[in-house]
């Protein structure tokens, strides 16, 4: 009995440390491109290409201008039009799913069980799958090379709905919608009033999921888009590398502008933090 009473514990910091060390390794992966894409945009394109190291060159404040410069100012027009995409397709995403969540968990109506399975079903396929149809869509509706074509595919998101439907489930009494209901009030103002309030730190993980999502989007626009004023920083950096085959000084434009898109997102992490709920499942009910 004693022998078995030793060997957990250790058996308890033999699988800690294991786990410790997967996350130090999962952390190093997904860091240390992002730190070497930081270090790079420091340096001038003669250091870029004769050295390799983590440490700092001298030429950060020449790419900067270089790159706000370039052909008259087009990386910031494609920044524009990623926060367009962004912001404004996260919030439209974020109140469809709000409403579809909260419809799918606290209504009853007919085919309810079909809906739920189509959207299971949707949540697994991938984004890909899905992208030759919405060009094929957009075409016949005459808006490819439109903003439209890459905002309107950004609206629906099955993955959205379904976690609003699941914080919905657990962060919204049917005791208190009753309430509402009994005071006169109507279902419109219910959801926007009562629901949406009750459902703020969900929404805000919808919202930045799908925030991230289109910003880092690459595939959609390269279907949709061919006029480069449209371009979002994706689209607009992956041009800068093609053309730096030809010409190197743009391989450095091209990094300085991935360490800069990378900065918005950090904000936008850290002023959302505090809304940002991990145990979605436990729901965010108050006794």
């Amino acid at each position: 009995m004693s022998t078995l009473t030793a060997a957990s514990p250790q058996r308890g910091r033999t699988g800690g440390l294991l786990s410790t060390a997967v996350l130090v390794i999962g952390a190093l992966y997904c860091l240390v491109p992002i730190a070497w894409v930081v270090v790079a945009s420091t340096k001038s394109p003669g250091e870029l290409f004769t050295t390799f190291t983590f440490q700092p060159g001298s030429g950060l404040i020449e790419n900067l201008t270089d790159l706000l410069t370039y052909s008259d100012g087009a990386f910031i027009g494609w920044a524009g039009n990623t926060f367009v995409y962004a912001g404004l397709g996260a919030m439209l995403c974020t109140l469809v799913s709000a409403a579809a969540g909260y419809a799918l968990a606290r209504f009853e109506f007919g085919g309810k069980r079909a809906v739920h399975l189509t959207l299971l079903a949707s949540v697994l396929v991938p984004g890909i799958a899905l992208a030759i149809p919405q060009y094929m869509v957009m075409a016949q509706l005459d808006l490819t090379n439109t903003m439209w074509s890459v905002l309107l595919p950004s609206i629906i998101s099955p993955f959205g709905i379904y976690l609003a439907m699941v914080f919905a489930a657990g962060a919204v009494p049917v005791e208190v919608i009753e309430s509402g209901r009994m005071d006169g009030a109507g279902e419109g103002r219910i959801f926007m009033t009562i629901v949406l309030p009750m459902m703020l730190p969900g929404l805000v993980t919808v919202f930045l999921l799908q925030f991230v999502g289109i910003w880092n989007n690459f595939l959609l626009p390269f279907l949709m888009l061919s006029d480069d004023s449209l371009f979002p920083l994706t689209m607009g950096l992956f041009n800068l590398l093609n053309r730096g085959a030809n010409e190197s000084l743009l391989y450095t434009l091209a990094i300085a502008g991935s360490a800069l898109s990378v900065l918005p997102l950090i904000a936008l992490v850290l002023v959302l933090q505090r809304f940002w709920r991990l145990d979605l499942l436990s729901g965010g009910t108050k006794g």
